[in-house]
């Protein structure tokens, strides 16, 4: 998955994305709404285990959102591999306050959106800014240096990694949510080293879903 680096202190950071949830296959808005897999996502995740088996990839740790369908991601992975799993509530989802867990018609109709979104504004009324978002996103990156070098997989979901790769790539959060987006599938995932005494990052691979190819998994 990754070619070695001449460095002995490098991180290796694999950045997934849960499989899909009931949630997702309702079209819900969930933020850190509770949800479970959904059969879809089971199935997802095994090929990705299947996919990772056949490369022999290996992790060090798995840091995981307690949020249950990025646990259930990542304690299926850790089960097929045997690898540690940590839970940090650092990488949970956007608290999206009173849009968690609505389908958008009724999102829309109970609490429309602004006309205008600037960066530091609650999403939901009570929920996360962009900014608040960003910080948290911050917070885990840092969070995976605590830990000595090694390699590192991510179970967390699209709406913080979009903004992990934002405080990655030194982009700050636009007003309206302009700006690029990177987008995670469900299992997906985004490949990176990062080597601290040259402060550098490579991003080496986005939404890598290759072991959802040519099947009835892809969305």
């Amino acid at each position: 998955m990754f070619a070695a680096p001449s460095s002995t202190s490098i991180y290796f950071v694999t950045l997934l994305r849960h499989g899909q949830s009931l949630g997702n296959a309702a079209g819900l808005h969930q933020g850190q709404a509770e949800f479970p897999l959904s059969e879809k996502g089971i199935a997802q995740v095994r090929a990705l285990i299947r996919r990772w088996k056949r490369e022999e990839i290996f992790f060090d740790k798995i840091i995981a959102s307690p949020l249950q369908r990025a646990q259930q991601t990542a304690e299926m992975i850790a089960n097929a591999f045997k690898f540690p799993i940590e839970l940090d509530e650092t990488w949970m989802e956007r608290d999206i306050g009173l849009l968690q867990g609505l389908a958008p018609e009724e999102a829309y109709k109970t609490h429309p959106r602004p006309a205008f979104i600037h960066p530091y504004q609650a999403i939901g009324q009570t929920g996360e800014s962009q900014w608040e978002l960003y910080i948290r996103a911050a917070q885990g990156i840092q969070n995976i240096l605590f830990n000595p070098p090694g390699r590192y997989l991510i179970v967390s979901h699209g709406g913080i990694l979009n903004l992990v790769m934002y405080a990655i790539l030194g982009i700050a959060p636009q007003a309206n949510f302009t700006g690029p987006r990177f987008r995670f599938n469900n299992t997906a995932f985004a490949s990176l080293t990062y080597v601290p005494e040259e402060h550098k990052w490579s991003v080496l691979g986005l939404n890598d879903r290759s072991h959802l190819q040519d099947s009835d998994l892809t969305e």
